[in-house]
């Protein structure tokens, strides 16, 4: 059996239970204890200790398979909260607001959000057309 990567459990088990990224705790581990880790390794070390996941997955409002470089994005950001709000997660009440302000933008504005992965920004607010969701513009 390997050596035990996981240098201090209650460290990682706080960081896991307050939403840090796993790339973050990765670049974290490798600064602080100079081990390397990979995002499986944290994946499996959070279900063994039962510790739920703030993600939640939503494809009909995000139907796209979102490059690394645009997962960090204002939009995307939004359209997480607002599946987790949909899930019944608990937003944190600036994320309440944040998402209610967003929400309004793009109806007042007639907005919807279209991803495009090829190109640098990726994300784009474009005029609702026929076809389109309440907050998105899907993939063709």
């Amino acid at each position: 059996m390997g050596a035990k990567k996981v240098q201090d459990d209650n460290e990682a088990m706080k960081w896991l239970r307050s939403g840090v990224p796993y790339d973050e705790i990765i670049e974290r581990y490798k600064t602080k204890y100079n081990v390397e880790t990979t995002r499986s390794m944290w994946s499996t070390y959070r279900r063994r200790k039962k510790i739920p996941t703030r993600n939640v997955r939503n494809t009909d409002l995000i139907p796209w398979k979102v490059r690394e470089e645009h997962r960090y994005e204002y939009p995307v950001m939004m359209l997480r909260a607002e599946g987790r709000r949909l899930a019944g997660k608990e937003l944190t009440k600036e994320d309440e607001k944040r998402l209610a302000s967003w929400k309004t933008e793009l109806e007042r504005k007639d907005l919807v959000v279209h991803y495009d992965p090829d190109t640098e920004s990726g994300w784009f607010y474009v005029p609702r057309s026929d076809g389109d969701d309440e907050l998105i513009h899907p993939p063709e």
